[in-house]
């Protein structure tokens, strides 16, 4: 995922979904960042998908909000194959 204003930064964004409420922006970042989250994510056993318009719209939302409905399918498509398959696509460390 990059920045779209340093095609060379990396971008990362974390959702929390309960299935009871829409997804919230948990954490986000760029750079340094950026690597933290996918590394906790990865540490943490959770599913990371590398889609960077995704991550350039999600990035834009404050945290601790849920996603816009603007959002709901783009986000809807990516949860729907987490809980189907158990996982995303895991970036190459």
């Amino acid at each position: 995922m990059t920045d779209k204003n340093r095609p060379d930064r990396k971008l990362a964004v974390a959702l929390k979904y309960d299935n009871e409420a829409s997804p919230v922006v948990t954490a986000k970042g760029a750079g340094s960042v950026a690597e933290q989250i996918e590394k906790l994510a990865r540490e943490a056993g959770v599913p990371i998908e590398q889609n960077p318009m995704m991550a350039e719209a999600l990035s834009q939302i404050e945290l601790d909000q849920e996603i816009p409905v603007e959002l709901y399918q783009a986000v809807a498509v990516l949860i729907g194959f987490i809980m189907r398959t158990g996982r995303a696509q895991h970036p190459k460390e």
